[in-house]
């Protein structure tokens, strides 16, 4: 339920209505002076309204902005700029470096790959093609040889 409504009704309350008292004008009366050594206290002002109040208060000085710096004979992002370009240039000869190096490690290891398949080929190839048994050709027997002077007799 609403709490304006009770079962569908509104319910009627009292409207207060507040008005402000207004305030009757304030006398004008001079300020006291009082003997005050410049620089430690500020000045009091007096102004009068045109409804005639008169408001005292001390005088503010307007805040002065504080001096800008002058500006930099180069920009800040001139600088950055050459800078960056200087790491740059001390990076490359780096990376000139480390891309011989990645090189030179290539075909060194390319070389030793190419080695390795010439010796284990060639250790292949006397395994296949090497003599393992008797396969036909003439069987001498040399003990039974007789040698004489340089001549073979068999």
């Amino acid at each position: 339920m609403y709490p304006d409504h009770t079962h569908g009704v509104p319910i009627q309350r009292a409207v207060e209505v507040h008005r402000p008292t207004p305030l009757p004008p304030a006398v004008a009366v001079p300020a006291p002076v009082v003997a005050v050594q410049s620089g430690s206290v500020p000045a009091v002002a007096s102004i009068v309204l045109p409804d005639g109040r008169v408001v005292t208060g001390y005088a503010l000085d307007p805040t002065r902005p504080e001096p800008v710096a002058a500006p930099p004979a180069v920009s800040r992002t001139a600088v950055n700029v050459a800078l960056g370009g200087v790491g740059f240039l001390a990076v490359c000869g780096g990376l000139l470096l480390l891309t011989s190096f990645i090189a030179a490690l290539t075909a060194f290891i390319s070389q030793l790959i190419l080695l390795a398949a010439v010796v284990f080929g060639g250790w292949i190839a006397v395994q296949v093609l090497g003599t393992s048994g008797h396969q036909g050709g003439t069987t001498v027997n040399i003990r039974k040889a007789v040698i004489k002077r340089n001549h073979f007799h068999g």
